[in-house]
């Protein structure tokens, strides 16, 4: 009985099997007979046929415990790595091995290569590919079939490779089990269990070995579905945010579009519309028309856009970046209209620079209004031009009336003196000197078009003059082109500026036969020339302007200056003679002289200047009723 209670105390106390043999030793010591004998050797053997039933429930619980863990690390799957780590650390504890690791398949490359490992020490070993067919693992990759080797050194059923056998070598493997990892039927890599010694690998290990596989190939691949599921939705959220970006481009660049174009449609101008476009983009802002002449600007670090900018924005059709700045042209179809300059921009977005190129299109719809309403108002102005130079309309009382209120309309007054200017230049470049002309008219409130060949400008002033010189010289430069023009005037009603135009017409001629190309004046300018071509006979007016100064010292001081000169430009410049013509001394004569000289200034005895005082003083002469003597 005493060997008995030994017995279920060991079983109790899970002791090594050698002990139960201790029963039977210590029966036949204390004497026991052969009945007593045979029944503890009965009783041991079943001891150890519990015990090892025991065992087995020990190892199976534990390895349902292992699979029940794996089983939860794939339901809380966040790391593949830290979950294949724990599968074949597992495999590793579970199968009692040194070493444990797995691999999986590379289409690609058509081989096998190692993902994870535990228990290893060898670098070698640890960065090993298999060729499928190459050893163990190949083997197992190539069949899905599990193999196991109780030597793998002198184990001549498997491809044996330099490679591999010193990997394997250098690891110190002997044993090795392989079982494959599989996805339905496609294999996708392999899990191994390996000692350091010879081993024979019993099935149930196999089995144990296979479900830790086919855990650790459901983990593989629901991290594929994972993150492929991750990607898609990275994928869909930048597609999202693109879209999203997209659609709020498209809606600011439609908004902008909108207050754009409701601007230039209630009238705003090219003013209105930059300071608009340069708030939108935070820049300054340059507008330019096809000539590249400024017609506004919004903040003074902008500056002109370089002409290569223009161009390479015409070709690419869309806004570029050149030295520093942003140039996108103006363009109607293929007509280039002008072109748009931001400064301050460093970087452009393709949102902002879409909202840029779009208020290009708002500035040509503007620039095109401008043009449409500048042609038809200078078809108007052209149509009221001819009217007014053609004789028989100008001349028609009762047309008088209704030129005058269509000049009214078009901001022009007839009622202030007008007078006439007729300008000229290569025939080439006649469009764009009626198109500067018509700008200038209308800063002077007056009309400009062509007329007779020639371009004519109309304008209310009573010093034709001066300003043919200033308008030959600044329409000359926009031109780039010599500008001759010739002016008369002013006519006091329009039934007058007919012939003030022929006048003009005859001024023009005048310069042009003078070699005076590219200048300005009046028939007043040109002197006895003026006086020659001139239909209206201003002789006093002639006169005056050569010698006024000293006609009226003479009536202030009831001198004869007057009449000294002209004694001594008749005595051929001669003091002496002068002096007997009028009976005086030659001292007087000097002095008097002097006195006109400082009148009429320093050069009045030059060649040119002296003929015009000659030709004033013969006017005198003639004017005076017949039978008077001389001044």
């Amino acid at each position: 009985m005493t060997a008995l209670r030994d017995l279920l105390d060991l079983l109790g106390r899970h002791a090594p099997a050698e002990e139960f043999t201790r029963a039977a030793a210590a029966a036949r010591d204390a004497g026991a007979g052969p009945a007593e004998l045979a029944c503890v050797e009965e009783a041991t053997e079943a001891a150890l046929g519990i015990r090892g039933t025991l065992d087995q429930h020990r190892r199976r619980e534990a390895e349902l415990s292992a699979l029940f863990d794996t089983a939860g690390d794939l339901a809380a799957l966040s790391d593949l790595d830290a979950v294949l780590r724990a599968i074949v650390h597992r495999a590793r504890l579970l199968l009692g091995t040194g070493v444990a690791y797995l691999t999986l398949n590379d289409p690609t490359a058509g081989d096998t290569y190692m993902r994870v490992t535990d228990g290893c020490t060898s670098a070698r070993f640890q960065e090993l590919r298999l060729g499928m067919g190459e050893g163990l693992g190949g083997l197992v990759a190539q069949t899905a079939r599990p193999y196991a080797s109780a030597d793998y050194r002198s184990d001549t059923r498997f491809r044996h490779t330099a490679t591999i056998d010193a990997g394997v070598g250098e690891e110190g493997l002997r044993g090795i089990l392989g079982v494959p990892l599989r996805v339905g039927s496609r294999v996708i890599g392999v899990l191994y269990a390996a000692d350091r010694t010879p081993r024979d690998f019993a099935p149930d290990q196999i089995a144990l070995l296979a479900s830790l596989a086919d855990h650790a190939a459901v983990a593989i691949d629901s991290a594929r579905l994972l993150e492929e599921t991750r990607a898609t939705l990275v994928e869909l959220n930048a597609a999202t945010a693109t879209a999203r970006a997209q659609s709020e481009a498209m809606r600011r660049a439609a908004e902008t579009h909108d207050r754009l174009t409701d601007l230039v449609l209630r009238g705003g101008d090219v003013s209105d519309l930059a300071a608009e476009i340069a708030a939108l983009l935070g820049g300054g802002l340059v507008v330019q028309d096809a000539d590249g002449t400024e017609l506004a600007r919004v903040g003074a670090a902008s500056p002109a856009p370089p002409a290569r900018g223009v161009a390479a924005s015409r070709a690419a059709g869309r806004a570029v970046r050149v030295d520093g700045v942003w140039v996108s042209a103006v363009l109607a179809g293929p007509e280039p209209l002008g072109s748009l300059t931001l400064s301050g921009r460093a970087d452009l977005p393709d949102s902002d620079r879409r909202l840029f190129e779009r208020a290009s299109l708002d500035t040509a719809l503007l620039l095109l209004l401008r043009r449409s309403v500048a042609e038809a108002e200078d078809r108007v102005r052209g149509e009221l031009l001819d009217d007014l130079l053609t004789a028989a309309h100008a001349a028609d009382p009762r047309r008088g009336a209704s030129l005058a209120l269509r000049a009214r309309r078009l901001g022009v007054d007839l009622g202030e003196p007008t007078s006439v200017l007729v300008l000229h230049c290569d025939p080439g470049l006649r469009g764009r000197l009626t198109t500067e002309a018509a700008r200038r008219a209308r800063t002077l409130r007056g009309l400009a078009g062509p007329h007779g060949g020639q371009v004519v400008l109309l304008a209310p002033t009573a010093a034709p003059g001066p300003l043919a010189e200033r308008l030959a010289a600044d329409l000359g430069q926009c031109v780039g082109a010599p500008v001759t023009c010739g002016a008369a005037g002013p006519a006091a009603a329009p039934a007058g500026l007919p012939a003030v135009h022929a006048e003009a017409l005859r001024c023009l001629e005048a310069l042009t036969a003078l070699g005076r190309t590219g200048d300005g004046a009046s028939l007043a300018g040109l002197g006895f020339v003026g006086v020659l071509l001139g239909d209206r006979g201003d002789v006093d007016g002639h006169v005056r302007r050569v010698l006024g100064p000293v006609i009226d010292y003479d009536e202030r001081r009831g001198t004869e200056l007057v009449r000294t000169l002209e004694a001594y430009f008749a005595a051929g410049a001669s003091l002496v003679r002068a002096k007997d013509a009028l009976h005086v001394h030659v001292n007087t004569v000097v002095q008097r002289l002097d006195r006109a000289a400082r009148l009429l200034g320093p050069d009045w005895n030059a060649p040119e200047r002296a003929l015009e005082i000659q030709l004033a003083l013969r006017l005198i002469r003639l004017s005076r009723p017949p039978g008077t003597g001389p001044a």
